[in-house]
Parts: C-alpha cells; sequence; structure tokens
C-alpha cells in the first residue's frame, strides 16, 4: 500500500536545500526591505499582532488587566487600528470574552497540551472544545513532534484533523516548532501535512523551549502556502510567532511573505505575527518616541 503523505510530501516542489532557502531570504531582503520599512508598513503590521500573554503567573485578575489595556488603545490611539486577537491559555477565554470591549479584535487560545503537545488526544480535543465554548475564536496547537519525528504521519494528520473538528468551523493555527524540526526539509514536510490535515493557519514556533521564529522557515512556509493554494484554491494564513520584538524584524516578515505569496495575504486575516514586546516597540516607532503602553 502505497503512503498517501509519503507521496504528498514528495509531490511538493518546494525547495529544502537549506543554503538556497538562505540566499533566497537575503535576496528579498536586499531587493525590498527599504521600500517596505515605511510607516504605513508598521501601522499594518501593529493590526496583524496577536498580542500574547502565556506566564506561568498569569491569572483571573492579571488577563482581565491584560484585556483592559486593549479596550484602552482604542481610546488612546483612535487613529490606529488595534491589534488583532488576545492570545491566552484557554482557561482565561471566558474572561477575555467578558472583558473585551472591541468587536474587531479576536480571542486567541493554545491549546492541545501546549507547549509540547505531550498529552492524551482525548485531553487534547477536549481542551478545544472547551476554549471553544469558552468564546475562543481562534485555537493555536502544536504539531505533535514527538510522531512526526517517528515518521507516524498518519497519526500526525489524525490529530490535526481531529483538533479542527472540535474547532466548530473557528480558525487552527497549526505550530510546527520550527526551531525543533531546523531543517528546510523537516519545515516542508511538516508545512505539508499540516495544511493537508485542514489548518487554517501555519505557524512558526511555540516561543517556549526552542529557537523562535526565522525567516528562513517563514520562507519554506510561504512557498508551501503558496503551493497549497495554487493546487486547491484555499488560502491559508501565516503566522511568525517567537522572538519577533523589534520593528524591523517584524518589516523583515512581511517583506518575505509579500513577495512569496503576494498582495493577498496582507490582511490580518492571513498574516500575524505573535508577540508581547513587539506592540510597544512597533507603537514606538510609528510616534517617533518611547511608548510602553501595554
Amino acid at each position: 500500500m502505497s503512503d498517501k503523505y509519503q507521496e504528498a510530501i514528495s509531490r511538493s516542489k518546494v525547495i529544502e536545500d537549506d543554503d538556497q532557502v538562505k540566499a533566497a531570504v537575503e535576496k528579498i531582503l536586499a531587493d525590498h526591505f527599504e521600500e517596505n520599512n515605511t510607516e504605513e508598513v508598521k501601522k499594518f503590521l501593529f493590526n496583524t499582532i496577536d498580542l500574547t500573554t502565556l506566564n506561568s503567573t498569569d491569572s483571573p485578575a492579571s488577563v482581565a488587566a491584560f484585556v483592559e489595556r486593549v479596550n484602552a488603545f482604542d481610546n488612546e490611539y483612535p487613529q490606529l487600528k488595534n491589534v488583532a486577537a488576545i492570545c491566552v491559555y484557554p482557561n482565561f477565554a471566558q474572561i477575555v470574552r467578558t472583558v473585551l470591549d472591541v468587536s474587531d479584535v479576536e480571542v486567541a487560545c493554545v491549546s492541545g497540551g501546549f507547549p509540547s503537545s505531550q498529552t492524551f488526544l482525548e485531553v487534547k480535543v477536549a481542551e478545544t472544545a472547551l476554549a471553544i465554548a469558552d468564546g475562543a475564536d481562534e485555537i493555536d496547537i502544536v504539531l505533535n513532534l514527538g510522531n512526526f519525528f517517528d515518521g507516524d504521519y498518519e497519526e500526525v494528520c489524525d490529530e490535526i484533523a481531529e483538533i479542527k473538528h472540535s474547532c466548530h468551523g473557528n480558525r487552527l493555527k497549526v505550530i510546527l516548532e520550527t526551531g525543533a524540526l531546523k531543517t528546510a526539509k523537516n519545515i516542508k514536510a511538516a508545512s505539508v501535512l499540516s495544511l493537508y490535515s485542514g489548518a487554517d493557519f501555519l505557524k512558526t514556533s511555540t516561543g517556549k523551549g526552542y529557537p523562535g521564529a526565522s525567516l528562513e522557515a517563514a520562507y519554506v512556509m510561504a512557498q508551501c502556502i503558496k503551493e497549497y493554494y495554487e493546487a486547491t484554491g484555499t488560502m491559508v494564513g501565516f503566522k511568525a510567532s517567537g522572538g519577533v520584538s523589534t520593528a524591523e524584524d517584524a518589516v523583515k516578515y512581511y517583506t518575505v511573505i509579500k513577495e512569496v505569496l503576494g498582495e493577498q495575504w496582507l490582511t490580518n486575516e492571513y498574516f500575524r505575527i505573535g508577540a508581547s514586546r513587539l506592540a510597544n516597540n512597533l507603537l514606538s516607532d510609528i510616534l517617533g518616541e518611547e511608548v510602553k503602553f501595554f
């Protein structure tokens, strides 16, 4: 019996040579970074942020206060669009939903045994369903790296598909943990498997325990998203997360996505950056003075 998972990976023409990927990214930035390093792009990027608090010390009071800052932003900076989403642990979904007054900011939750993805599938499914029931619009899960490295692609894909089902039509972001995958070849394979299992977004990293996002990983993931779109007509989003903290970093990711995927992807429906520090740094750049709003 042929392995349909391996076949799907083999059919992909996305380059998997690390040196070629590095050279492609360097060329994109050399040719296009400066034209994108503008105030307008930075304003757009602010509106793509998944403002994140994922700490062991998070509490109902601290999360409520976090959300209130997002509410206050609309009043204090009416000339700017707010962040795209607030991302929290799933047990805080209800608090975010209750406190959040801003209609165009989504509620996102990590789920599925985040950040290791090491728990029973039944727990992952239940955690996701509970988060959705409590008001989450979006779910961020981690690809099962243990099964991936064992070559058990069927288990990897079935798990994503089952969790996707428990999202009840809400957006599912699959975190590849590219710092653990390391190579373009692995990142490509993980991207292909996630795409064909129903991911609505590919996300780079958890920001916990492994190196975070890299431009090279973003390039490979974006090429896989492009190829999938050309084959199926389905647009899948891209999210950079883990260590993206400066305005310059954010503009670099914007530049790679713009050049690989095009203008269609330059909305916060299809492009996100997961961050905690980036919001203040982008604000400071836009306003021309140091701002510590969040």
